[in-house]
């Protein structure tokens, strides 16, 4: 009985199924609609706007496996608008607008945007087909999907290039998070006003100098590489030896570096080809797999690309204007720059965070600096690093030029402590450090409003601003030139602090806390590269933040 019920049931479905795909298939667009007489050749065009947006709509979007508009809403609302005639197209011709979009779609790459999210190579090969074949110029289905495509393309590159692809986050200084139908009807009805497809669409990226010079040096980095070749992404850290070996021994024979892409490859041949390659990319030679070497091997062009793209798109998430005054950190570039009137007036070398304790991203103002400050020591630095040296030895606080205090801020002789009763439960004092050279702010900090508790400060390790890899702190950013940026902030005070004040506090070891002048803002960002001399400057992608990305948005994307 029941199996009979069950079998009634399936055939009920199957039927339904049957019915829906019957009536789907009888909705589906033209695939052709050949027009012989060029004065109905609008007509028709419009008439299969309408049907195949009309399936479209009812498919979410989709029109076969290879199409999908993104934005089918949108679409139907700029051909509603338009009476349903076409946007790109006229008279078995493209406007002069089409064809520029398609140029631009083409070319997309310069703007650090994938063609592939633009249907580019659907779109391409309809403009060929109509180049080619005189019977495909007079279909009307296909000059209509072409302009719902290339409709659906505009709509992207408008919404890619105003906000980028990647999600606005804790310090996007943007408040158009959702861009509405006006926004996207206005930039229509710019490319109307002005004629022009190109120039509309490049006003909606950022105005910004640094911008610019990562697109100038993204357009020289593409010359030069010419056609983009996919190559195996290698996983580091791996959980599967053997399986690793085998992407390993692929991608060492994309770069023709092994005979064989499977064969097996012996131990000695293994470390053969892997010093080689070490030596060859300047790497330390082991001829054993190890981070650095795996680094170098997934840094490929594409890879490079992409991380060009996601920095473009960190500028998006900038306001449409800087302050006119302000400073700049770049955590991977371990580098400050104070921008003054859109100039560059003072640069810095700064180490940051350690991967482990990283440097947070932030917008604040610096309020106030401080000469010769004392350091109190952060409770996660004292229960991770500190107690477990002075339970072993108590001296270990003299070494450190470290006080304990109470809550009173009154001295504790630490010999009356009980140390081996301290833990993350109980430690009724705080640790700070006595000012002077020894102070791991060294002689000068500044202060700016932020829930992380960093601030910009000098150091007692000043020799470690020659080392090229400078992420060693515990996320606070120590500055080189320190002096200079003090004597920036108060530059308009001369009455106050005349220029030889600020290094005769210094000289004299006093403590003054400067405040006062105009606060200025600080941006403390990740940014792995940037324009320079006319190329890409790339950075060590520090915290990882570029390889997550990548593979959250980035990861299926065609080369080509």
């Amino acid at each position: 009985m029941n199996n009979h019920r069950f079998t009634g049931r399936r055939y009920v479905f199957l039927l339904l199924t049957m019915v829906y795909v019957a009536c789907n298939n009888e909705n589906k667009p033209k695939e052709q609609d050949i027009v012989e007489q060029p004065a109905a050749f609008e007509v028709r065009v419009s008439d299969n706007l309408k049907s195949t947006l009309g399936f479209i709509l009812d498919n979410k979007g989709r029109l076969n496996d290879s199409v999908i508009l993104q934005r089918d809403a949108l679409v139907n609302l700029f051909y509603t608008n338009n009476e349903f005639k076409p946007l790109w197209c006229d008279k078995e011709n493209w406007l002069p607008a089409g064809n520029a979009l398609l140029s631009f779609i083409e070319n997309a790459k310069e703007y650090g945007l994938f063609p592939s999210d633009y249907h580019y190579k659907p779109l391409n090969s309809i403009r060929n087909a109509f180049v080619t074949d005189s019977v495909a110029r007079k279909n009307a289905a296909l000059w209509a999907r072409a302009d719902l495509m290339m409709t659906d393309a505009f709509v992207q590159l408008a919404r890619h290039l105003k906000q980028g692809r990647l999600p606005y986050d804790s310090v996007t200084l943007r408040t158009d998070s959702i861009l509405g139908d006006d926004f996207y009807r206005g930039v229509w009805d710019r490319v109307q006003q002005s004629g022009s497809v190109t120039s509309t669409l490049r006003q909606l990226e950022p105005h910004e100098k640094a911008y610019d010079s990562l697109k100038t040096g993204l357009k020289f980095f593409l010359d030069s590489v010419g056609t983009f070749k996919r190559y195996t992404y290698l996983p580091f850290p791996f959980k599967d030896s053997v399986e690793f070996f085998k992407l390993l021994q692929k991608r060492l024979f994309e770069s023709d570096l092994v005979t064989s892409p499977s064969e097996p490859i012996d131990t000695a041949t293994w470390r053969q080809v892997l010093r080689g390659f070490q030596e060859r990319e300047g790497l330390k030679v082991t001829g054993r797999i190890n981070e650095n070497t795996i680094l170098k091997l997934n840094n490929t062009d594409w890879e490079k690309f992409k991380r060009i793209a996601i920095t473009l798109d960190r500028y998006k998430l900038l306001p449409d204007s800087m302050p006119e005054t302000y400073v700049w950190v770049n955590i991977p570039a371990f580098m400050l720059r104070v921008y003054n009137s859109d100039t560059v007036v003072l640069e810095s070398r700064v180490i940051v965070g350690q991967p482990r304790t990283r440097t947070p991203l932030l917008t604040s103002q610096i309020s106030n600096f401080i000469t010769y400050p004392q350091w109190t020591v952060p409770t996660s630095i004292i229960f991770k690093e500190m107690l477990p040296q002075i339970k072993h030895n108590i001296a270990y606080l003299t070494k450190q030029n470290l006080m304990v205090v109470d809550n009173n801020d009154s001295i504790i002789d630490p010999a009356r402590i009980d140390w081996t009763k301290m833990n993350k439960n109980h430690f009724p004092y705080k640790l700070r450090q006595r000012q002077g050279d020894d102070n791991s702010l060294g002689v000068l900090k500044f202060n700016f409003p932020n829930k992380y508790s960093v601030y910009l400060h000098d150091t007692n390790a000043r020799w470690l601003f020659s080392k090229s890899g400078r992420a060693l702190s515990h996320g606070c950013v120590r500055v080189k030139e320190f002096e200079k940026l003090a004597d920036f902030l108060v530059r308009n005070d001369t009455i106050r602090y005349h220029p030889d004040t600020l290094h005769n506090w210094i000289r004299r070891e006093e403590k003054h806390v400067v405040s006062g002048f105009q606060r200025t803002p600080i941006f403390i960002r990740y940014f792995t590269c940037e324009g320079k001399n006319g190329g890409v400057k790339f950075y060590d992608d520090i915290y990882g933040e570029d390889k997550i990305l990548q593979e959250r948005y980035f990861a299926d994307k065609p080369v080509q």
